[in-house]
């Protein structure tokens, strides 16, 4: 299963978040997003664009982080998933797993 490797999901605007030139999320975007939203909370000590996340997750301190025009989490949850969704509806952006795939809901997502 692809999680026990590490597996990443990224908001990316692209066809492939590999290949995202022209099509990047800004880090300022980003930023201006974090700030609007109650839930996430920059964490610098992790990095400028790292911010955690205070929903309801299996996990103890869910992240996300803007690195070259998408903005990436590893090994979520569909609770995680679906907060990915939320961002990127926000952001004109899809959520796309490290294969290609794409979500358009949580459940979609094999927990």
């Amino acid at each position: 299963m692809h999680k026990l490797m590490g597996y990443e999901l990224h908001i990316t605007r692209a066809e492939s978040h590999a290949e995202n030139a022209g099509r990047e999320i800004t880090a300022e975007e980003w930023l201006r997003y974090v700030a609007s939203d109650p839930e996430l909370r920059l964490m610098p000590a992790n990095g400028k664009y790292f911010a955690r996340w205070n929903g309801k997750s299996k996990y103890l301190d869910p992240w996300f982080d803007w690195f070259e025009g998408n903005i990436d989490t590893k090994n979520p949850d569909k609770a995680i998933v679906g907060k990915m969704i939320e961002i990127a509806r926000r952001l004109g952006a899809r959520v796309q797993g490290d294969d290609g795939e794409f979500y358009n809901d949580a459940s979609e997502f094999p927990d």
